[in-house]
């Protein structure tokens, strides 16, 4: 048991069965942490198919419906509170075992107040239960308690009911823990900024000043890297089709001139939408043109309505997956010195013409996406990032492969930087969270840092920014929590 907490934290989207005695203040303590429409009570259940909240004729009826209730709940990932006594043990397996079938976290709250308290408080009930029910349910408590901790339950809070609760999204419930530990032990981390949704104040009209000020403001609050995603049509998780969204290089060339030190690249560049040679040649000039700060996302493509609104093939994803690994093998050679000739699955180059070369030595090259078998493989073999999907523990464990693929290719997995790209948004303590990825600043340093254990270098944070700078700005204190 946890014992006493100054602060209860739960996630949303778990289910909470409260254990305790009549008058220990369960029901109470339900409707100040949680909606009414969030909380399945036995009592009120006892008054739509009876006569009243103790007509106990009606208790097997009450029961079946509050099973059927929490059971639809929990398959539509929905928080939801028990209350009743929460007594019997095979209630609490059977509410366990549901939980756990779906997906969800289960929490017990017991409300264990002096029992004088209790009996007290329901004696002032218009309809009290009868002192030696009470009793008994109070004998039978003290085997509960026993009992909780060993039956399944991801936390178990004792609580005398005054605690302040949060039902956090589930990304933060440990995460002011983490802040915590993370003032007292820091750790570095970089930001990105991930700019994918266009559709600011003003249209096409102000979209140059209002991108150029996106830029400026992201380089002031502390990210070292901005990127844009590389579609022609806004892409359906983000927006509808006909929502503004540039074109990733002119995009690119342009924030090249309105910043100074960020590093620029696409999340990433579909490989199936341009001559491999012509890419290579284009994230070269943004080199040139930046003077020396472009990155090279790369990926195997996945929206097959732009090739078809755009009139471009759309090749198998074996024969994807061949486009990438030449782009990979090409694309050195291409910024590299003299002008070799190229053969590779896909294409030939007869020379690898590229001038003005980069300035930088080696333009780094990212590749996204998570895909163990292949997409892991190619950037063990190949390339200096990768851009991962996922919580931590799902990031650790991908992780895991790409360090796998790595001693395959006889490569140092250190070589390798891991980035992970995720939504995210500042509130004030309090604020009203509209996504299950807003949170405090001391939330988001808390996720982060737990991102930052897990094996992360940097974040390509994709913040809910609608064109003034306001979320950018509200971000830089998270940047600087990990400033080495």
């Amino acid at each position: 048991m946890t014992g006493e907490l100054t602060e209860v934290r739960m996630p949303e989207g778990c289910l909470v069965v409260l254990v305790g005695v009549p008058g220990s203040g369960k029901s109470t303590w339900a409707t100040r942490v949680a909606e009414r429409n969030q909380i399945v009570s036995s009592d009120a259940l006892r008054a739509q198919v009876g006569l009243h909240e103790r007509d106990q004729r009606a208790s097997k009826d009450a029961f079946d419906l509050l099973d059927q209730i929490v059971a639809t709940r929990m398959r539509r990932g929905l928080t939801t509170i028990v209350d009743t006594t929460g007594l019997e043990a095979a209630r609490r397996a059977s509410w366990v075992a549901l939980a756990r079938e779906h997906g969800r976290p289960v929490h017990a709250v017991v409300l264990a107040v002096p029992d004088r308290v209790a009996r007290a408080r329901n004696r002032g009930r218009d309809r009290p239960v009868p002192s030696k029910i009470v009793t008994a349910q109070l004998r039978q408590l003290e085997g509960t308690l026993a009992a909780l901790p060993d039956e399944g339950f991801d936390a178990v809070h004792q609580l005398d009911g005054d605690e302040p609760v949060t039902l956090a999204p589930p990304r933060f419930v440990n995460a002011p823990a983490l802040a915590r530990a993370h003032r007292e032990d820091p750790v570095p981390l970089r930001f990105a900024l991930h700019i994918g949704k266009f559709a600011w104040p003003g249209g096409g009209p102000q979209l140059g000043e209002n991108l150029r000020r996106v830029g400026r403001t992201a380089e002031e609050a502390g990210f070292d890297t901005i990127s844009v995603m590389d579609h022609v049509v806004q892409i359906p998780v983000v927006g509808p089709e006909w929502e503004d969204i540039p074109e990733s290089t002119t995009a690119l060339g342009f924030l090249a001139a309105a910043t100074t030190g960020v590093q620029l690249g696409a999340l990433v560049n579909g490989i199936t939408y341009r001559n491999l040679a012509q890419l290579g040649k284009q994230v070269a000039t943004l080199d040139v043109l930046s003077g020396g700060r472009a990155f090279c996302g790369l990926g195997a493509a996945w929206h097959q309505r732009e090739h078809d609104l755009y009139g471009w093939h759309w090749p198998s994803t074996d024969q994807r997956y061949q486009l990438l690994e030449d782009a990979l093998e090409l694309f050195p050679l291409l910024w590299g010195p003299g002008a070799p000739m190229f053969e590779g699955r896909t294409v030939t180059v007869p020379e690898a013409v590229c001038y003005p070369r980069p300035l930088q030595e080696r333009i780094p090259i990212l590749v996204g996406g998570s895909g163990e078998q292949r997409t892991l493989q190619l950037v063990a073999r190949h390339a200096d990032a990768c851009n991962l999907f996922g919580e931590p523990d799902e990031v650790r464990r991908k992780i895991a492969v790409l360090r796998a693929h790595c001693d395959a290719e006889e490569r140092d997995p250190q070589a390798i930087t891991v980035t992970q790209l995720s939504e995210a948004a500042v509130i004030d303590t309090g604020g009203d969270r509209y996504a299950d990825v807003v949170g405090t600043i001391e939330e988001q340093v808390g996720r982060f840092r737990a991102l930052a254990d897990a094996g992360v270098h940097r974040v390509f944070v994709a913040l809910h920014e609608d064109g003034t700078t306001e979320q950018i700005e509200r971000f830089a204190p998270v940047i600087a929590a990990f400033d080495p």
